[in-house]
């Protein structure tokens, strides 16, 4: 990011303009010494001279002050990484600093805002202190709050009511999320099939078959995110939960979801975890966690969601969609190693399973397993 800069803009129209420091301070009614100290940076025009002296160069004051309000989508990208990564290393407190910074100097570039709203969700817990997790998820409501009520990109404003929602459900506010989203479940999704039609009407295959990947993968991730949260809403219930856990399995294996979304295939077995460990079955549960462990040590990292032989033109889509990482791999790796420390696992503290694949988890995170 630049800092305002008027001093080098200044220096460089007064020379395209072929005219010294004298004939501008002429033309401003000014002293040649004034003119100096703004050419150096020492000092900066008075708020008044600003719109003449980007009429008399023929630019905006914008562009004179050397500043733009907008961020290019790859700085942006380089940005949210670089943050992400600061988020591990560096104190809590200085990062959101900066974050609150570039938020006040790009208040109106809505898609760093949006960057910056997933950073804060993502990073929220590491606040320790349950008001200042508050504090931050309130900030972030507000930040998707602007760019719902401001941006024209319609896609984005959909994936930031997504990012809203999320806030309000860890804030236990569930009429907000219904206010926010509705209650229909009948509203469609745009017709990406109709797309592809169009496009095969003209001739553009690829395009066509894109079309029909993104609306395939879409789907998938649907139906798979709908069958964790079913899983995850009946845990206690084994008749119940047990099938809807299975077919998810069927579903990750068919699609090669380890390479796809390995996050979420990893979330699936810590669940069937839960599950068999809420009804008794404690080998079962293990066996689990070892399939998480699987994922987690040969699967997850580098963190990505991927394309594959099958859903071999989603490149684009997924560049432009998910772009955003949602952690840091060491804040992944560090909450991995927390997963078998759950109260719901304390019956199985002395397994030599459960020990094995304890271990397995931590030494991959780098952490210690108190046997």
């Amino acid at each position: 990011m630049k800092d305002i800069n008027c001093a080098a803009v200044i220096v460089q129209k007064r020379r395209e303009k072929g005219i010294t420091q004298e004939e501008l301070a002429a033309y401003l009614g000014v002293t040649k010494a004034s003119v100096s100290k703004w050419e150096t940076g020492v000092g900066y025009p008075d708020i008044t001279f600003l719109p003449i002296l980007a009429a008399y160069f023929d630019i905006s004051i914008d562009c004179l002050m050397d500043y733009s309000p907008q961020m290019t989508d790859g700085d942006i990208k380089k940005l949210h990484q670089r943050l992400a990564s600061d988020f591990t290393k560096k104190p809590f407190d200085e990062v959101i600093t900066e974050c609150e910074g570039i938020i006040r100097r790009y208040y109106s570039c809505y898609l760093l805002l949006y960057r910056v709203a997933t950073l804060y969700i993502n990073h929220a817990a590491m606040a320790g202190d349950p008001k200042r997790i508050e504090r931050i998820l309130r900030d972030t409501i507000k930040l998707c709050e602007r760019i719902t009520a401001n941006s024209k990109n319609q896609p984005l404003i959909w994936r930031t009511l997504t990012i809203q929602a999320h806030c309000h459900l860890a804030l236990n506010e569930g009429a907000a999320v219904l206010g926010l989203i509705g209650e229909s479940l009948t509203d469609a999704l745009p017709n990406r099939t109709l797309i592809a039609q169009a496009y095969k009407l003209l001739g553009n295959e690829e395009k066509s078959q894109e079309a029909l990947q993104v609306d395939m993968y879409s789907k998938l991730m649907e139906l798979f995110d709908s069958m964790m949260a079913t899983l995850q809403n009946n845990l206690g219930d084994l008749a119940r939960a047990e099938p809807v856990y299975l077919r998810a399995e069927i579903i990750a294996d068919t699609f090669n979801m380890k390479h796809v979304d390995a996050n979420n295939v990893g979330i699936l077995h810590i669940l069937g975890a839960h599950m068999y460990q809420l009804n008794e079955m404690p080998e079962e549960a293990i066996t689990s966690l070892n399939k998480f462990a699987d994922v987690l040590i040969n699967d997850f990292f580098p963190i990505s969601v991927k394309a594959d032989s099958f859903f071999d033109k989603l490149n684009n889509f997924l560049a432009e969609e998910i772009a955003p990482i949602p952690r840091n791999e060491e804040v992944i790796k560090r909450d991995a190693a927390q997963y078998h420390s759950h109260s719901n696992f304390e019956s199985l503290r002395e397994n030599p399973g459960f020990k094995r694949v304890a271990k397995r988890i931590s030494d991959f995170a780098g952490g210690a397993v108190n046997d």
